[in-house]
């Protein structure tokens, strides 16, 4: 009996993981205790008990006969709730976020239009130091720290350059926390190195509005990320 409660439990923290962590809006139907039975090689008793756990903590909606949906009231307050903690717990890494998503998108977009071959260089050496990062997480943290001041360097603009330097604790910070969660899912390693050589190529070809797009959606990408992860968390304590 014990063990048939601890599979259910186990689901609970996938299915929140898989689907309500930011990927269903409110009012969308979760997939059926068949598909979600076959999706995690389960029975569709363990499946309900998992559905109706969540149920309980005010996460989904089960009609009768109609499916499971993403709880609109509840879901938006615990939504609103995880970005308030965001803001109270870490305020400077939300600052500077909302700081480098303005500064750097620019900075990608004039780098592409002025990085030299030696700028290019120390961007190419910082991305072969985050491939190498894997099992080295000081490593990956000067390398990310350094491919996006190189990006800035490579602007040319000296206002840029003196900014991103004075600047540089509060990004190792940031970049610090924001991995802490990202790296929660080891796959998100590999994910994160190709969000950064597309950012790159994107310089390297002088495609400024290709590299303001790339780097605008990174950023962005890692705010989102950094609220879904808490979204869980908080979830799994429920």
């Amino acid at each position: 009996m014990a063990e048939k409660k601890k599979t259910y439990l186990v689901l609970v923290d996938k299915i929140k993981e898989c689907y309500l962590a930011g990927n269903l809006n409110p009012g969308e139907r979760l997939p059926s205790e068949r598909e979600l039975a076959g999706q995690f090689n389960v029975s569709r008793t363990t499946i309900r008990e998992a559905l109706r756990t969540i149920e309980q903590n005010g996460l989904i909606e089960i009609r009768q006969g109609g499916g499971s949906y993403v709880k609109v009231p509840d879901f938006q307050s615990r939504k609103e709730e995880i970005i308030t903690a965001v803001q109270a717990q870490n305020p400077l890494v939300y600052e500077m976020l909302e700081l480098r998503r303005a500064l750097e998108v620019e900075s990608a977009f004039l780098a592409a239009k002025r990085a030299t071959s030696a700028d290019l260089e120390k961007m190419r050496t910082a991305l072969n130091q985050m491939a190498l990062s894997k099992q080295n997480p000081d490593l990956g943290l000067k390398a990310d720290l350094d491919f996006h001041i190189g990006i800035s360097e490579a602007t040319h603009n000296s206002i840029f350059i003196e900014l991103i330097h004075t600047l540089k604790g509060h990004m190792e910070d940031t970049i610090k926390a924001t991995q802490k969660h990202r790296f929660k899912d080891p796959s998100r390693y590999e994910d994160t190195l190709v969000e950064h050589k597309e950012i790159y190529l994107a310089i390297a070809s002088g495609n400024g509005d290709r590299a303001k797009e790339l780097m605008e959606g990174h950023i962005t990408k890692i705010r989102g990320e950094l609220v879904a992860s808490m979204l869980v968390d908080i979830g799994n304590e429920v």
